[in-house]
């Protein structure tokens, strides 16, 4: 017996695009080698800039412990140092080391190639590609929203006066 929450036919292109990047995204980890999905994210977040855990948590809307319990994996791997931040006793500066930095280059290349060969299966390979990379600065756009949340100022920042 059929229930209303089966699809009758296809699913509506906005339901086949996630399953389709929920099936990408499985296929982009199993390409990582010898990172996981979320190590990978730590790594290319602080090689951006972000090198203070907490932002990293942020960025990647990711809670504290699971970043940490990363970092310290990738720390553990020579991939990743800390360092003292002055003024701040309670934060840690990261960055990535030079294994740390080859990791991430070797994932980049794994999955950009894994992606390029993906993209050469429809009908316009680049067009695809340059979505996702639109589809990337919405994310980011969409992240910094969440951090502010309904203040509408990140957290650690204060909220200028309004000068009226």
């Amino acid at each position: 017996m059929a229930t209303g929450r089966e699809f009758r036919g296809e699913p509506d292109a906005a339901v086949a695009a996630v399953r389709a990047l929920v099936r990408v995204s499985r296929i982009l980890e199993r390409s990582l080698g010898e990172l996981s999905l979320p190590h990978y994210r730590v790594l290319a977040a602080i090689s951006a800039g972000d090198e203070i855990a907490s932002r990293v948590a942020s960025r990647l809307a990711l809670g504290r412990p699971a970043v940490s319990a990363a970092v310290a994996s990738l720390c553990e791997r020579g991939f990743l140092v800390r360092s003292d931040i002055a003024g701040d006793l309670r934060a840690s500066g990261l960055r990535l080391t030079e294994l740390g930095w080859d990791a991430l280059t070797r994932a980049d290349t794994a999955m950009s190639d894994e992606l390029r060969r993906l993209a050469a299966k429809t009908v316009h390979p680049e067009s695809v590609i340059d979505t996702l990379g639109l589809l990337n600065d919405a994310v980011t756009a969409r992240y910094a929203e969440l951090r502010k949340g309904p203040t509408g100022v990140e957290p650690g920042e204060t909220r200028q006066a309004d000068p009226r």
